[in-house]
């Protein structure tokens, strides 16, 4: 989806590159005037196509988030990846649609849309850090706490560890803050020990999970209130875009725009 994006973008910025870096006073006697202005044909195109994939990103996502549509087809995640897609490459178009001229209502929308794709970007590092299941549903500080294995246990059933090493390698895991330093150090010492590459292996493989989920326990609760917060920036900067985009859509109407229909 990334390289569609890029693709795009760039064979926007190829096609109307002359155009676009004419200044605003002489694009009027630019030969394709008439095409790339907001208001003609390839211009007033790229607006609705992208106000259309900004509009199906959001009412998809929201849709199956609230309301459980298409939940037996598609999974939340893969979801919000298409959301996100549609929802960066429908800006895009959008800019180019304003042929890169703001001014009144139009760059108040503009700007939010900005912050909306931003705040977005945010948002998507955020809702990555938060354990979830298969289907994309939010996993509880119980369940992930469930996932834990008791390592000691796990060492003593299935591998044969000598007094000296169980706790070495216990003190890793109990640790405040686990480094891959200490598992450099853990893979020393099994070496040293003579211990079976496979055994080694699967203690190092142990130890790193449990590491992995121990650092997703501490950083639950703090995600999940950053993740409440990033929801009281995101959602006014998308009203404020959807209501001005509807405004401008109603004057250009009026005015008699209405591209080739």
């Amino acid at each position: 989806m990334v390289l569609i994006i890029v693709a795009v973008t760039c064979y926007l910025s190829y096609t109307g590159y002359t155009y676009y870096r004419t200044p605003l006073e002489e694009r009027f006697y630019h030969p394709k005037h008439a095409w790339f202005k907001p208001s003609g044909v390839y211009g007033h195109g790229l607006g609705i196509v992208g106000t259309l994939f900004i509009f199906i990103g959001v009412t998809i996502y929201i849709a199956r988030k609230r309301y459980n549509f298409l939940s037996k087809v598609i999974r939340l995640k893969y979801l919000l990846e298409f959301h996100i897609f549609l929802c960066t490459l429908g800006p895009i178009m959008v800019l180019f649609h304003t042929a890169f001229k703001f001014g009144g209502i139009v760059s108040i929308a503009f700007w939010s849309m900005v912050a909306v794709v931003l705040s977005g970007v945010i948002g998507r590092f955020i809702y990555i850090q938060i354990p979830r299941t298969l289907e994309g549903r939010e996993l509880t500080l119980n369940e992930v706490k469930g996932l834990k294995t008791d390592l000691a246990s796990t060492i003593h059933d299935e591998i044969e560890v000598d007094d000296q090493m169980k706790p070495f390698i216990l003190n890793i895991t109990n640790s405040d803050k686990p480094s891959s330093k200490d598992v450099r150090k853990l893979k020393r010492e099994l070496i040293k020990k003579k211990f079976p590459k496979e055994d080694r292996n699967y203690i190092l493989k142990l130890v790193k999970d449990d590491i992995s989920l121990s650092k997703k326990i501490n950083r639950l609760l703090v995600m999940q209130k950053l993740f409440k917060y990033w929801h009281v920036a995101h959602l006014p900067f998308a009203l404020i875009m959807l209501i001005i985009v509807i405004i401008h859509v109603a004057i250009t109407l009026a005015f008699g725009y209405k591209w080739i229909f």
